[in-house]
């Protein structure tokens, strides 16, 4: 018996079992799946509205004035391919790195701006998105960890050591 009074045997299976659980490609299909429906949504509304996206961005007070219209037209779009990559399964490893270090930037952004108390929309999934708070850092969190155990985890491939067929001649 452990210290906590459940035998050995019982915790080593548990963290096996566990273990196998959180490296399946299962559960890394599921996971890229989610991730990319969040981001190909969360692109949505960005895409047809890069203005009010840009006005949302400056907000957070953190991108230079410069970069705000070329991001807020580039980004949506790199949300929107990732997303789709990640749905169909085509070089998910590559897009699963970029949505996670979205995620990270986000969760950066975020935090800096609850610190200093800026009461702005978050702008995540809509220009008029709900306001910034612990709520909207534990989503980003948790899609991170998502993109993190798919980029590790995802075997599914689509093309990977396939040859495309030759044309017809």
């Amino acid at each position: 018996m452990g210290e906590t009074g459940v035998p050995h045997g019982t915790m080593k299976s548990f963290f096996i079992a566990a273990g196998k659980f959180v490296s399946s490609r299962w559960l890394a299909t599921v996971l890229r799946v989610v991730l990319g429906f969040v981001f190909v949504y969360a692109s949505m509304s960005k895409i047809p509205y890069p203005a009010q996206f840009a006005e949302a961005v400056a907000a957070y007070r953190l991108i230079p004035y410069p970069l705000l219209n070329a991001g807020a037209i580039v980004l949506p779009w790199v949300e929107f391919f990732c997303g789709l990559f990640l749905i169909i399964g085509l070089r998910t490893a590559a897009a699963a790195l970029i949505t996670g270090i979205l995620l990270l930037l986000f969760m950066g952004m975020i935090s800096i701006n609850m610190y200093w108390g800026a009461p702005i929309n978050c702008g995540c999934f809509d220009t008029v998105g709900e306001a910034l708070g612990w709520k909207k850092l534990t989503e980003d969190a948790v899609l991170f960890l998502f993109a993190v155990q798919v980029f590790y985890f995802d075997r599914g491939r689509l093309f990977r050591g396939k040859k495309l067929p030759a044309a017809a001649p």
